[in-house]
């Protein structure tokens, strides 16, 4: 293993090829910059576009995924509590995205080898969000908006403008896996 990173590094999305592949596993950042939110039920949506050849509610391409459900914002804030969701549950989803351009993607708990795979074909990066801080990951947004289906509450798709949100890279372009480490 080489030296490890001491400081966050600052990283604005959308991410540049060039800073996806400087990015190591374990390496911590501070992002900034547009995050898409989209859970279980917005991606199970967005496959079934795919299958029936429509566009897609944003373009993906180059972009960041958040599979995250922000709860309503409480009185003076621009949003609720926003935490990670567990990954596992958009696999099945991941690698399709990923064909059509989607570059990041935010969340927590390991990912399958398929999407492993198409990480690593895709020069993409998936990053590990802190689960059980949700409260202080909703300081991190700036400002949000819907973008596609609101009847699925807070699971539908949400733009977010984020700054400074902590996160760790899980897997990396290479296929570097922080859940396959040794302790």
């Amino acid at each position: 293993m080489g030296e490890r990173q001491v400081q966050p590094c600052r990283i604005k999305s959308p991410i540049s090829v060039e800073a996806i592949k400087a990015l190591r596993a374990g390496d911590r950042i501070l992002l900034s910059g547009t995050v898409y939110t989209a859970r279980d039920a917005a991606h199970k949506r967005m496959a079934g576009l795919l299958a029936e050849g429509k566009p897609l509610p944003f373009d993906v391409c180059g972009q960041t995924v958040f599979y995250a459900g922000p709860c309503p914002a409480p009185p003076g804030r621009v949003i609720g509590s926003i935490g990670p969701t567990t990954s596992a549950r958009m696999d099945a989803y991941a690698p399709r995205l990923m064909q059509e351009g989607l570059c990041v993607m935010i969340g927590k708990g390991g990912r399958s080898e398929p999407v492993i795979d198409a990480i690593r074909r895709h020069s993409g990066l998936y990053l590990a969000a802190i689960g059980g801080a949700a409260a202080l990951t909703s300081l991190c947004v700036e400002r949000v908006e819907p973008v596609a289906f609101e009847d699925l509450g807070t699971e539908a798709i949400y733009r977010l403008v984020v700054k400074d949100m902590p996160l760790v890279v899980a897997i990396d372009c290479e296929g570097g896996n922080i859940y396959e480490r040794d302790c």
